[in-house]
């Protein structure tokens, strides 16, 4: 994670910046600071020091030819760290600006910084250092969704929770905060956020800080899974001003994977966050901005130009859009469903939510490649897993090395043609009942369900201004028919391209388009092909 630079290496980074001395004492950066500077250590050390609520963590020393910063350096976001210097010497320093443009220009640098950074990140995440303290209850629903949001974010908090953890009271005495109020969010020491909205937590953190709002941009990417962050990436690289606006966490619903095995280049898997993560950065580190915890409201389109209203009012201006935002999990039609999501029933299947079932019964709901996935990764820690399935078999929907995986795994008990019929529970899932092929109705006393049955677009925003399919998928290139484009006064001569919507220089890629074969592979390839498409259409206006 601090690996030594060459000396050439330290000449190539010191023509991007200035040479300045440091002395004992001095903070070079402070917790909470914008704009932060990259140092490259000539001489003398710096500590990397992290001020909390609970104590003052010394995280690393930085010593001669090592140099500072994580990766919230490359997403523009504030300092969590406070550097201090422990021995007086001599820094290479570079304005985020400066280390930016050094990254894009240079391969040797670029390869050794991106990964120490992205390395340090999470290094800090699995050791809950960062400038978040998160306050809550196992038994809270809000608790759950903020720990997924800043998880699948990337930022490091620290968890205490109010029924195990015996100095909890006197913090929330400290920070003027009530049992009853929690989940609660103490950020940088100093803000404290009652049961905040994912929203009032990524403005409290500096998520979206810098991000023009009224810049009218090449080329808006509405949503950050697979697709987008793919779009992002080679939109980026070729030089164009590119902003994806996510409504929660990037990665989509590929990036609450436990393990992807199929794709391409990872012969040992990768989980979905891991991949997502990555991806997040590489947009970042050419130039691509991300808006965290913005939905999309609206597609405008006036006078043949284009915008994207979010939830909060502000449209953002762009000469083209791409429409990324996937799919949900359809939710079974049970009376009290909503009564114990995030209390018994789950849509994720990640190591938050395996922690809250360690050593019991679970079930798993759905015949494809996620819900196989979940059940053995599930079957690591629980007692037993049931795989419900509607159908009669596995084989119509998921992959034959997860059929396999799985047959062989005794802990895991395939029960198909089977659905759930009831949820009971007094504020938590305590009973199931399904129903079999035969009609049999078993009840069974188990607290934890895991829901990834089908799939539903999410395109409600839009509105009705791009063409739909009967189950509400965007229509694109060859499946839009003369009478769609007629309906939507297709105004120019030629026909729309592969993946234009009904309206010129809108495109759709991923799981949300119509014909997508729901893989992390295809929504990739069709990010970055319309890319292609996209400047087809800037350079024709259009």
């Amino acid at each position: 994670m601090f690996p030594v630079l060459s000396s050439a290496q330290i000449a190539r980074i010191a023509s991007h910046g200035v040479i300045r001395p440091i002395t004992r004492g001095e903070v070079l950066i402070e917790n909470g600071q914008t704009n932060v500077p990259f140092f490259v250590v000539k001489a003398g050390e710096i500590e990397v020091i992290r001020p909390s609520a609970l104590d003052e963590i010394l995280v690393a020393i930085v010593g001669p030819a090592q140099f500072t910063g994580d990766i919230s350096m490359i997403l523009g976001r504030p300092a969590q760290m406070r550097l201090r210097v422990s021995d007086s010497g001599e820094v290479v320093q570079l304005t985020r600006d400066q280390m930016h443009a050094l990254i894009q220009t240079d391969a040797e640098i670029s390869e050794v910084l991106m990964r120490a950074l992205i390395q340090r990140r999470v290094a800090v995440v699995a050791q809950g250092i960062g400038d978040v303290l998160l306050i809550g209850s196992v038994g809270s629903r809000a608790t759950l969704r903020i720990k997924q949001f800043l998880t699948r974010n990337g930022h490091p908090f620290k968890y205490l929770d109010l029924d195990r953890d015996v100095d909890v009271r006197q913090l929330l005495d400290r920070f003027h905060a009530e049992p009853a109020e929690i989940p609660v969010v103490i950020c940088r020491d100093e803000a404290v956020l009652k049961n905040p909205s994912n929203q009032e937590i990524a403005d409290c953190l500096g998520f979206n800080m810098g991000i023009d709002r009224t810049q009218r941009r090449d080329v808006v990417i509405v949503g950050a899974g697979p697709a987008g962050l793919a779009a992002a990436v080679y939109a980026a690289s070729e030089g164009l001003d590119v902003l994806v606006i996510e409504a929660s966490s990037p990665g989509g619903q590929a990036g609450s994977s436990s393990r992807i095995e199929n794709y391409l280049g990872f012969p040992t898997g990768i989980s979905g966050g891991e991949l997502a993560g990555r991806a997040y950065a590489q947009a970042q580190k050419f130039g691509a901005e991300v808006m965290i915890a913005k939905g999309a409201a609206e597609l405008a389109c006036e006078h043949n130009a284009y915008g994207v209203r979010l939830d909060d009012g502000v449209t953002i201006p762009a000469r083209t859009v791409v429409i990324a935002t996937g799919a949900r999990y359809r939710r079974p039609s049970l009376a009290n469903l909503g009564q114990f999501e995030g209390v018994g029933v789950y849509y994720n299947a990640t190591f938050m939510e395996a922690q809250l079932c360690d050593g019991d019964e679970v079930i798993v709901v759905g015949g494809a490649n996620s819900a196989g996935q979940a059940a053995l990764f599930l079957a690591q820690t629980v007692r037993r897993v049931h795989l419900l399935v509607r159908s009669s078999s596995l084989s119509a929907s998921m992959s034959r090395y997860l059929i396999r995986r799985i047959e062989e795994t005794p802990t895991i008990q395939i029960k198909t043609r089977t659905e759930i019929v009831a949820l009971e529970g007094n504020g938590h899932l305590e009973r199931v009942r399904w129903r079999d092929g035969t009609g049999a109705v078993t009840n069974q006393n188990i607290k934890h369900v895991f829901l990834m049955t089908g799939a539903e677009a999410n395109t409600g925003w839009l509105n009705g201004r791009v063409a739909l399919d009967t189950r509400g998928f965007i229509k694109t290139g060859w499946d839009l028919t003369q009478e769609d484009l007629a309906a939507a006064h297709w105004p120019l001569d030629r026909s729309p391209y592969l993946l234009e919507t009904s309206l010129p220089g809108v495109f759709a890629v991923g799981d949300v388009r119509c014909g997508n074969v729901k893989r992390v592979a295809s929504a990739v390839g069709e990010g970055s092909i319309a890319v292609s498409f996209v400047h087809r259409a800037l350079d024709r206006a259009i």
